[in-house]
């Protein structure tokens, strides 16, 4: 009798979603990635002023969705860029 050849990565799989908010909902400091443009947005603790919405205010027809890449607003753009391509969100910045 033959076994069947199996292949198995010993590579670690880590597989996260990361969280997505509107602008309302952003209550912690961080950096993120608008999901229809790619922008980059850095909020510090300091844009979010005790129960209330962000400093930082978008006007739009449409809504916009953004997902929370890091919790350290100052992140290294190249891995703010690399989490993004991870989680296939285009980034525009």
């Amino acid at each position: 009798m033959t076994e069947a050849a199996r292949n198995v990565s010993v590579e670690p799989q880590r597989r996260s979603k990361l969280r997505e908010v509107s602008w309302q909902d952003i209550t912690e400091p961080g950096a993120y990635v608008e999901l229809g443009t790619g922008d980059l947005f850095r909020i510090p603790k300091e844009a979010l002023p005790d129960a209330s919405s962000p400093l930082i205010r978008k006007e739009s027809s449409g809504a916009s969705r953004l997902m929370q890449v890091s919790k350290d607003p100052f992140i290294i753009t190249l891995e703010a860029r690399m989490i993004c391509c991870e989680h296939n969100v285009v980034p525009n910045f």
